[in-house]
């Protein structure tokens, strides 16, 4: 079942991008909005109402999906819990480094 809502929500999600990028904007959008190269199929203005009301059901479709899927998958990750209430990982701890020598310090006994 979550699968196949998974798959509609996709299609639902890139139908919804793409009739916003045909949306003609204030600067003119793709223009592909306009009814010049439609001829007199619709007018500009019934275009508009078209692709308005398309970007709605599309929207209100895409946040019914979303909200169906949370609730499905609501209760797949386990126990809940807080990072905050686990216990620190311990780390191994490293031998300390050997201190150097200073000068004037022991001597090396020499072999004669």
């Amino acid at each position: 079942m979550s699968a196949v809502l998974l798959i509609i929500h996709l299609f639902v999600t890139l139908a919804l991008i793409g009739v916003v990028l045909i949306q003609r904007s204030e600067g003119g959008g793709l223009g592909i909005g306009t009814s010049q190269g439609m001829g007199a199929f619709m007018s500009g203005r019934g275009t508009a109402n078209l692709l308005t009301r398309t970007t709605a059901v599309l929207a209100a479709a895409f946040f019914m999906l979303s909200l169906a899927l949370a609730l499905l998958n609501r209760g797949t990750t386990g126990v809940g819990r807080s990072i905050l209430e686990q216990p620190a990982p311990t780390l191994p701890v490293a031998p300390k480094p050997a201190e150097p020598t200073k000068p004037g310090g022991p001597s090396v006994p020499t072999t004669e």
